[in-house]
């Protein structure tokens, strides 16, 4: 795994490598206890999981407020933050177990974030934590338009979600009505991949998000923007 990943990630030190080697094997083993991930091979953990979660790391700025909004295994957030520690990073899931893994892998990792048990149409009511953040990140979490309203909320004016994705060409056109409803607009940037489209769509939001979103929890799946 570490030829392959100093093979992928430009400029990668050998500390960052040892992180990435300490995640994967706290993966693997924790994987055998509960459903983390499908892709256990190291060759493909490295280039579906990790380098994969890298496509948002040259729009992040330095210290940048940023919410991986339903983290999971810990992606993107966990690679994110090896390579560029000054995040202020907030990793949300609804399943209070995998953020007992991801804080075993923190600890392990040496690397600080935030870890949140919260569904995020509920997180992204929260007073504190609404408008709170300059960049949001989410990898295989929903539709377009669901993750819209999951995540834009939390954005400050300005800020920006950064989903990522596969093949856009269908999601695109049924999140119209949430973009205008959510007063933001969208690009996608094509992810260089030799395992099919990946795409980050990049989201910027442009005013104050209406008070009426997120919708209560499952709403926004059941009755999409």
């Amino acid at each position: 795994m570490r030829e392959r990943l100093f093979s992928l990630i430009p400029n990668l030190t050998e500390e960052q490598c040892d992180k990435f080697v300490a995640y994967y094997d706290l993966l693997i083993d924790w994987n055998t206890r509960m459903n983390l991930t499908a892709i256990t091979e190291k060759e493909e953990v490295a280039k579906k999981h990790f380098v994969d979660s890298l496509a948002a790391l040259p729009y992040l700025k330095d210290g940048a407020k940023v919410a991986d909004v339903g983290t999971g295994a810990g992606f993107p957030a966990i690679p994110l933050l090896i390579m560029n520690p000054t995040l202020d990073l907030t990793l949300v899931d609804s399943l209070n177990k995998r953020l007992v893994f991801l804080e075993e892998v923190l600890k392990t990792l040496d690397l600080r974030a935030t870890c949140v048990h919260a569904r995020a149409e509920d997180f992204g009511q929260n007073p504190l934590r609404r408008g709170a953040f300059d960049a949001t990140v989410s990898r295989a979490v929903a539709a377009l338009p669901v993750l819209l309203e999951l995540t834009v909320p939390l954005l400050r004016v300005g800020g920006k979600a950064y989903c990522y994705k596969g093949d856009v060409a269908d999601e695109l056109p049924m999140a119209k009505s949430a973009l205008h409803l959510l007063h933001c607009t969208a690009e996608a940037v094509s992810v260089p991949s030799d395992y099919g489209a990946r795409t980050l769509v990049i989201c910027t939001k442009n005013a104050p998000t209406p008070k009426t979103y997120p919708r209560k929890p499952g709403i926004p799946a059941k009755k999409p923007l």
